[in-house]
């Protein structure tokens, strides 16, 4: 149920309302828009009735159900786009956010480069993979907290945030120690028990779209974190899985526009994970932008030939500074 406020609800008034949601056993989930203030209320429906109640508080201009399931990640229930920050950058906003870097973190040299690499190129944040969750079980598995230790080593000396994944709920504590941006993998896309967790973090979420996953599906994870307590999230278009061979997974576009009419959350894509080569992640990454894509997550390694994972959809230096060179322009002639 969706609680609105007059116009000019005081603060004593929005409050009120608040602590009465959650006296009758809902959580509030309050959203400031420019002219009014709306209340999600969420919670048990089996007697959600009781919300009725609401109109007949001070300030309270009228109650609304959600219709959608996913009640806290619907447009129904938040005014505008939620912009969420990471450290300084916001995601969301008007500017086109680039995140890059390596898959797996192979040593403190290699992170280095790396980061020089996507800072000179112009990407606001750094990627780098410590736990790796791999299809086989022989495969590199990442490098785990010493890798987390030269992340945050690597961000002080280049002071750019950092994302990386975490994989048990275990960890969550950890890896948020050290990351600025805590990334569920598409493998942990309806990890329940994960998404419950980071959903009791201070840090921002970038929620990866599983490779079988529908988007009402992906909704719902994010709804998992956002009732959690975690406003913060931020949505990942990285490919689906189809009958198409000649690409790793199948980058599905048309899931940008659809999300951006569903949900007020951020909407990135990942074209490197989609494509599986080097070849097609410049002309993805374009597109991305041209359907309204928030920003990218990319791969890029000094030497794509050496790398212990997912190199052949790495991007060396040179093409991704040619990659920045293209987004930037057609993200600058689509805002005019």
């Amino acid at each position: 149920m969706i609680i609105v406020m007059k116009n000019h609800a005081t603060e004593k008034q929005i409050d009120d309302v608040i602590r009465w949601i959650e006296s009758v056993g809902y959580k509030a989930h309050p959203s400031s828009g420019v002219e009014r203030t709306i209340i999600g209320a969420v919670g048990d429906n089996r007697d959600k009735s009781i919300l009725k109640y609401a109109e007949s508080l001070p300030g309270v201009e009228k109650t609304m159900p959600i219709l959608k399931p996913y009640k806290l990640a619907s447009r129904e229930s938040h005014e505008g786009n939620s912009i969420v920050s990471v450290g300084s950058i916001q995601i969301g906003g008007p500017e086109f956010v680039v995140m890059a870097g390596p898959c797996s973190i192979e040593s403190e040299e290699q992170l280095m480069e790396s980061a020089y690499v996507v800072q000179k190129g112009g990407a606001q944040i750094l990627r780098g993979g410590a736990y790796k969750p791999r299809t086989s079980p022989y495969s590199f598995q990442g490098m785990e907290e010493e890798g987390l230790k030269l992340l945050e080593q690597v961000r002080l000396r280049t002071s750019m945030p950092v994302v990386t994944e975490v994989v048990n709920p275990a960890d969550v504590d950890l890896v948020e120690s050290y990351a600025d941006l805590l990334q569920i993998g598409a493998r942990n896309v309806q990890n329940f028990a994960l998404l419950k967790k980071v959903g009791q973090s201070r840090k921002p979420v970038l929620l990866k779209r599983g490779m079988m996953t529908t988007i009402e599906e992906l909704l719902m994870s994010a709804e998992y974190i956002l009732s959690s307590g975690n406003p913060n999230v931020i949505l990942c278009e990285r490919g689906i899985r189809t009958f198409e061979t000649a690409t790793r997974n199948t980058l599905d576009l048309s899931a940008v526009p659809v999300l951006k009419g569903l949900t007020h959350l951020p909407v990135i894509v990942d074209p490197s994970h989609a494509a599986g080569h080097w070849k097609l992640v410049i002309p993805l990454s374009r597109a991305a932008v041209a359907v309204g894509a928030d920003g990218l997550i990319v791969e890029v390694h000094p030497q794509p030939e050496m790398a212990v994972s997912d190199g052949a959809q790495s991007l060396k230096p040179e093409k991704f500074y040619q990659l920045m060179e293209e987004i930037r322009a057609l993200a600058a002639a689509i805002k005019h």
